[in-house]
């Protein structure tokens, strides 16, 4: 559980630090560039633990992973960032613990008690009530772009959580960005000659974190904790990334938190402490 909490920390200043680097960047650009920059660390890291080639059996795993959390999350992340505050995007993004539990009891037959069920759609009942009063009545195009990233993260971190129990979670996330290079690097490569790649410090310095932080440190931590403790339930530890990407957005990019926002958040936060009381079995 600790080794979760501190990968969704690290996830949850994601969505301040992509709306800075989307600003002034194309949105796609930066969710493949920091795949780019990060798969670069991933090939050093490889070449220096000396790690196996991966089996044929782990590539088909490695794959859905890459394509969960190094090409589908940051692509529709990104572009919902242009469109919604970092702190929206934070109470819509909690509904993701359910999608990790789905994928997880429908994939790899963890079965959590209806109990857990109860709290997990609670929980994302009230994500959705959130996005729904936000956007007056109606899910807007940003808000249906940040359920498709809910959905591809929640294939790669199972996925993902799942490998790392014979690969170890630097390995998975390693070998999915390398792997994912040959397609990457040319599309990155035309982005940046297309749409220009001049930005203030500001906004690489978001890029910078996304890079290095989001894509390839936190997975450390992350796969971890899925591969120790479950991905029902070490998944619902997401549930508190609403309130720190809350801070996250007040610190960094000045966005006053509203008190129906927080209300939401701390409603969530709730959940997960009932949540984590449900059996799971495995």
């Amino acid at each position: 559980m600790w080794l979760g909490t501190i990968g969704v920390t690290i996830f949850s200043l994601t969505l301040p630090f992509t709306r800075m680097a989307v600003a002034e960047l194309n949105p796609v650009l930066v969710a493949l560039g920091r795949a780019v920059v990060a798969a670069l660390c991933s090939a050093v890291l490889l070449w220096w633990m000396g790690a196996p080639r991966p089996t044929a059996t782990q590539l088909r795993a490695l794959l859905i992973t890459s394509l969960g959390v190094v090409i589908g999350f940051p692509v529709f992340s990104s572009i919902a960032m242009r469109y919604v505050p970092a702190s929206h995007g934070a109470i819509v993004l909690g509904i993701l613990p359910l999608a990790t539990a789905l994928v997880g009891a429908l994939r790899f037959k963890e079965r959590p008690s209806p109990g857990f069920w109860i709290t997990a759609l609670a929980g994302s009942a009230i994500v959705v009530g959130f996005a729904l009063w936000q956007g007056g009545g109606e899910l807007h195009a940003a808000d249906l772009a940040l359920f498709v990233a809910v959905i591809a993260a929640a294939l790669g971190y199972a996925e993902g959580g799942r490998l790392s129990q014979t690969m170890g979670g630097q390995q998975v996330i390693s070998w999915a960005l390398v792997l994912s290079m040959p397609v990457l690097l040319p599309v990155t490569l035309w982005l940046g000659w297309r749409y220009g790649v001049s930005a203030s410090p500001k906004a690489w310095i978001g890029f910078g974190y996304v890079s290095l932080f989001s894509m390839f440190i936190g997975f450390f931590f992350w796969y971890k904790g899925l591969a120790l403790g479950g991905i029902a339930r070490v998944g619902q530890v997401q549930l508190l990334q609403p309130f720190l990407t809350l801070i996250g957005a007040a610190l960094i990019l000045g966005e006053a938190p509203d008190a129906r926002n927080i209300l939401f958040a701390l409603a969530v936060i709730a959940v997960v402490a009932i949540g984590r009381r449900m059996t799971i079995r495995r």
